[in-house]
């Protein structure tokens, strides 16, 4: 059984992820999706388990915060944040969460605690990561770590345009739901700029304009 473990997509889903993916039996996803309609192309490629994260908000009030997961014996828990994992858990193997961006994968105490990364869009100089688990019948498993490469030039605002202005123009866009396609073809962006200002906007509550222009220069 192949199991492609993710978290912390925020609203994109690469196309170099949904390779990874393709083959797949079960996809995990360690929260902060962001939106309903990335859990729905996941469910293109395979049947999703997912759990809520801090950034998920009303559209995934029916999504649980922790989940328990069996698959071929082996047993599972999801959690977004790993401060949040139950204390009085019994019976796991397996602990899936997220948050942090940064992968990691330790064994405590019997319990293997793996964090996926993030493969959404990239932090600062963060890594952009993901896994894939391969499950024999008898339980036994492989864990994969699997790097997405990033493109070497920064994201930079274009200097031909007022920055404040772009980026106001990019928060709007995203309060209206369109798409990063669809912002970036409006007003004549590379699509990246707009990941990168959405990633800014969706992950620091209460940031303004001037917030976002001082980490994109």
């Amino acid at each position: 059984m192949r199991v492609g473990i993710l978290s912390d997509t925020h609203g994109l889903l690469r196309p170099e992820v949904i390779e990874k993916l393709e083959g797949c039996d079960l996809i995990f996803h360690a929260g902060d999706i962001d939106k309903q309609e990335l859990i729905e192309k996941l469910e293109q490629i395979a049947p999703v388990k997912v759990v809520r994260g801090n950034n998920d908000k009303e559209w995934a009030e029916h999504i649980p915060y922790v989940l328990n997961v069996e698959c071929q014996g082996l047993r599972i828990l999801m959690c977004h944040k790993k401060n949040e994992v139950p204390k009085s858990r019994t019976d796991i193997d397996l602990i899936v969460f997220g948050h942090s961006h940064k992968y990691e994968d330790k064994l405590e105490n019997g319990v293997r605690w793996i964090n996926p990364g993030s493969c959404g869009p990239r932090r600062f100089n963060q890594e952009i990561t993901m896994a894939i688990m391969e499950i024999d019948k008898n339980g036994g498993y492989e864990i994969h770590r699997i790097d997405i490469p990033h493109r070497e030039k920064p994201v930079k605002l274009p200097v031909e345009k007022d920055k404040a202005a772009v980026i106001k123009a990019v928060v709007k866009g995203i309060e209206k739901g369109l798409t990063t396609d669809q912002i970036a073809k409006k007003n004549c962006i590379d699509a990246e700029l707009v990941q990168e200002i959405s990633r800014m906007y969706l992950t620091h509550p209460g940031i303004d304009v001037d917030g976002i222009l001082n980490r994109i220069k």
